[in-house]
């Protein structure tokens, strides 16, 4: 018998739950399917980035993953050829860390809290995509094998993605050229429990970071034929620490290589991927998450838009070209991180001077630390376009993000794009932004704030600026927005 769903997401990794909550809490039916028996166990990714951070206080996790996780102050890089830099982390800046079955368990909490959970042991074996559904096919634990009807799919399954495979999606990239060495466990010895630390030694690069509960992870490129042993993850540990560190006790040691690859589309037809299905890159920066959980939060409430008949279909084209550019951002950004992390004699002086040139000029606090907590994330703005015509001069400009501009993060809120404005509330662009929230109320939320000159800025559901400008900018934006509306006879109005 073939079972019904409006949307299927198959993984039940961070991302694929990630997924699946932001859908329950905008009010959409989801199933989640996972082709293991249990829950992913090990701390895996372990920073969560602004971006990670947001999603988690929408779907009210934020105090939870607080309280079970760790702010570190600074990233403090000890430079081989002597002295140190030190980046330091605010609050707009910092991730939090928190190993990745403990976010992956706040996730599936607040999922069951909207009364969905995961089908684990059911394996995706077939994608079969049409006009209007897709059926997938799904070997069961026990054998039998299960059909499932569902308006949207979306592949969250990673690198060894059975949605991408069985779409003819190609996966193009590389392996990328190194081995790591992953060790956690307690450390004795004495090291700051408040930094992540990257030690750029002449024998190569090691990370050790704090873990919570006391542990500490320490990770680095190896040679080949190196053997995933606590016996090699102490010589790691004395070849590229400060020295006088001592493994305790270690708790879990694995061998680990990463890819850099890019789906050749992120979309195709009713089926959409994230997440390492989606992309995949060098472990530096640890960016994981923090361009995953983005995937999800960027379709999320464009699919929810569509499915209950506020957006028009065509608002999921802009999907694809979004977070490919985010993709690429990062995947540049990670790349150079690596390959300085490799570097050869030569290059690591030039490496260890330009990093003292940037902590002498502020340039980390500045330009790097927003880099990797997200803030330097740009979309192409295709969403909205430039409404007003010419060349948009505006602060802040569409397709960014900022900090001195995050949407309120409410149930009611949801999915609305939050039109803010300054001039006082009985202003003409006050009145005007008024006028625009009663006609698109589910759409648009309006708040009126005090200021010097009549100015907005409109921000998207997913946190990104979707217009800006004065008071003669807001009708193009209006005009905008409403032909994102579908019209009364089209199928997305009807649906509702």
């Amino acid at each position: 018998m073939t079972r019904r769903t409006t949307v299927l997401v198959v993984g039940a990794g961070p991302c694929g739950l990630a997924m699946a909550a932001q859908l329950s809490r905008l009010g959409v039916q989801v199933t989640v399917v996972d082709a293991a028996e249990h829950p992913h166990t090990g701390s895996r990714a372990i920073l969560l980035w602004p971006p990670v951070r947001e999603v988690l206080g929408e779907l009210g996790l934020a105090e939870r993953a607080a309280r079970d996780g760790i702010r570190p102050a600074a990233l403090h890089y000890h430079l081989g050829s002597g002295g140190s830099a030190r980046v330091p982390l605010t609050d707009v800046n910092a991730p939090l860390v928190l190993p990745q079955e403990r976010t992956a368990r706040l996730l599936a909490e607040a999922l069951a809290d909207r009364g969905a959970g995961v089908e684990w042991g059911t394996r995706v074996t077939k994608v079969v995509p049409d006009e209007h559904t897709v059926t997938v096919t799904a070997t069961r634990a026990d054998g039998g094998t299960t059909e499932i009807e569902a308006d949207w799919v979306v592949g969250a399954d990673g690198l060894r993605s059975q949605v991408r495979t069985q779409l003819g999606i190609d996966f193009s990239g590389a392996r990328f050229p190194a081995t790591y060495l992953l060790a956690e466990g307690r450390i004795a010895g004495k090291i700051s429990t408040e930094e992540i630390h990257y030690f750029l030694a002449d024998t190569g690069v090691a990370l050790i970071a704090p873990l919570p509960g006391g542990e500490f992870r320490i990770s680095g490129a190896v040679p080949a034929g190196t053997e995933a042993t606590a016996e090699h993850a102490q010589a790691l540990l004395d070849e590229r620490g400060p020295g006088g560190l001592r493994f305790t006790e270690v708790r879990t040691v694995t061998l680990f290589s990463s890819d850099e690859r890019v789906a050749g589309a992120l979309r195709s037809g009713r089926c959409f991927l994230v997440g390492d299905a989606a992309h995949v890159h060098s472990p530096i920066g640890g960016q994981g998450l923090n361009l995953g959980i983005p995937d999800t939060r960027n379709l999320a409430w464009k699919l929810a838009g569509v499915v209950h008949g506020r957006l028009h279909e065509s608002i999921l084209d802009s999907y694809d070209p979004e977070r490919r550019a985010a993709i690429a951002q990062t995947l540049r950004a990670t790349g150079r991180m690596a390959r300085q992390a490799e570097a050869g004699p030569m290059a690591r002086r030039v490496r260890d001077l330009t990093w003292r040139l940037l902590q002498a000029t502020g340039a980390l606090a500045h330009g790097y630390a927003p880099m990797l907590a997200g803030w330097r994330s740009r979309y192409p703005d295709v969403l909205l376009g430039d409404p007003a015509g010419g060349r948009d001069r505006t602060r802040p400009r569409p397709g960014t993000r900022d900090p001195r501009w995050i949407p309120k993060a409410s149930d009611e809120l949801a999915g609305r794009f939050q039109l803010i404005t300054y001039g006082g509330p009985s202003g003409e662009l006050a009145a005007a932004a008024a006028e625009l929230a009663d006609r698109l109320p589910e759409l648009v939320a309006h708040f009126p704030l005090n200021g010097r000159t009549q100015r907005f800025v409109l921000l998207r559901p997913d946190g990104y600026v979707a217009a800006s400008g004065g008071a003669d900018r807001l009708p193009g934006v209006a005009a905008k927005l409403a032909a994102l509306v579908p019209t009364p006879s089209s199928p997305a109005a009807t649906a509702r």
